[in-house]
């Protein structure tokens, strides 16, 4: 008996493809193991193992698209020893010796085996090999302690130069001049990118915000044990500013301009070297300030854990990109999500020296600032709704929480 290995029918629109299997035909493997990675210009996604057995054949090799629902390979799960498959590397066992082999024999683990020897998938191999780290010093975080691309990614990231005093596990990092191959999330990402443009005229509008409100409130909040960060009160803004211009919350068609029924607010989030994800908070409009908070702290989580799922990184219908917390005061056009009419920008927040009026005259007050921009498909809104959503947004942020 045989079962198939699908590729999972929710993932990012755009093509998925075969990043590596992560077990070889003729494996034996335990239900839910991780079995084969897939990558699309967001998300690498784990497809585990439906049920119990050995790895029969592979269908879909490394680089090979990988559309939903199409057929990745087969488990076979009645083998005995004395029928094996035609294309057998030797004697196999049972399903149910497999199930236990795999579940108990450190072998079956991609990270660091008993006897201290890798077995890593060939895009871990790639990038050790790449940035000359030792695997040996990696703590695993997939299944089982298995080393994936995210673990060497945050060893790359998190790399010094050992000196004295430097602790003895650090990771000696090289600084060399060359070539950096793209990977398939850079490829994706860049072919997205061209395409937006492409597609859609970008216009963008320049206001400030002062988030003397915020930071009172978010003040008071963590005094009472509830933290927050910026991003929740900038969801939350954005969200509620939709009331004016709910074309913000559209995408250009063919024949109309379709305005999404739900607030679905997508939020960049840096992955380092490997450019970012955008996970989604579903139907913001509909959550409080706290829940909004909750969501984004689960999906930014799992988003620098290589966890976030197709279903996490899709469906968004509005984007924000904080490019601020990495120190950039302006950012300029951002460019659009695809499907998506308009994306928020939130420049560093700073304090800056601003004039206001108290009592009837000027005054030089010092307040945290920051720039905010609202970049749009000109197709599918103007100047005026534009600055009418930006108009709103500053006021929510600035009149916190009453306004």
């Amino acid at each position: 008996m045989t079962i198939d290995v699908l590729v999972p029918d929710e993932q990012e629109g755009t093509k998925a493809v075969v990043r590596a299997w992560l077990r070889q035909v003729g494996d034996a493997v335990a239900e839910n193991d991780p079995l084969v990675e897939l990558e699309t210009d967001k998300v690498t996604q784990e497809v585990p193992a439906p049920a119990a057995g050995v790895l029969s054949e592979i269908l879909l090799d490394t680089d090979a698209e990988a559309v939903p629902g199409a057929l990745l390979g087969r488990i076979s799960t009645d083998i005995t020893q004395s029928d094996p498959p035609e294309h057998s590397r030797g004697t196999r066992p049972s399903a149910a010796e497999a199930s236990r082999s795999a579940r108990t024999s450190p072998s079956t683990s991609l990270g660091m085996n008993g006897g201290g020897e890798a077995r890593l998938s060939p895009s871990v191999k790639r990038a050790v090999l790449q940035h000359g780290i030792d695997p040996a010093r990696l703590s695993g975080t997939g299944r089982g302690g298995r080393i994936t691309r995210e673990d060497v990614d945050r060893a790359v990231g998190a790399a010094t130069v050992v000196s004295v005093g430097a602790p003895a596990t650090a990771q000696p990092r090289q600084f060399a001049g060359g070539d950096i191959p793209h990977d398939r999330m850079r490829l994706k990402i860049a072919e997205n990118m061209v395409r937006a443009v492409s597609d859609a005229p970008h216009v963008t509008a320049l206001f400030e915000a002062d988030f003397s409100a915020v930071a009172a409130h978010k003040a008071a909040l963590a005094a009472e044990g509830t933290k927050l960060s910026y991003t929740a009160y900038i969801v939350k803004a954005a969200a509620d500013a939709m009331a004016v211009a709910p074309a913000i919350n559209g995408r250009w068609e063919d024949d109309r301009i379709a305005v999404s029924p739900t607030i679905d607010i997508g939020v960049g989030t840096a992955l380092g070297d490997k450019g970012l994800v955008v996970p989604v908070v579903k139907d913001a409009g509909a959550l409080s300030l706290e829940q909004i908070g909750a969501k984004l702290d689960d999906l930014t989580a799992r988003a620098r854990a290589g966890k976030l799922t197709g279903a996490d990184v899709s469906g968004g219908s509005f984007t924000i990109s904080n490019h601020g917390v990495s120190g950039s005061l302006l950012a300029s056009p951002i460019i659009l999500h695809a499907g998506q009419a308009a994306i928020l920008g939130i420049g560093k927040l700073e304090k800056r020296v601003v004039v206001r009026e108290i009592g009837g005259q000027d005054a030089i007050l010092v307040r945290p600032m920051a720039y905010v921009t609202l970049t749009i498909d000109h197709r599918v809104v103007d100047g005026h709704q534009t600055n009418a959503w930006l108009t709103r947004f500053v006021e929510i942020l600035e009149g916190w929480p009453a306004a």
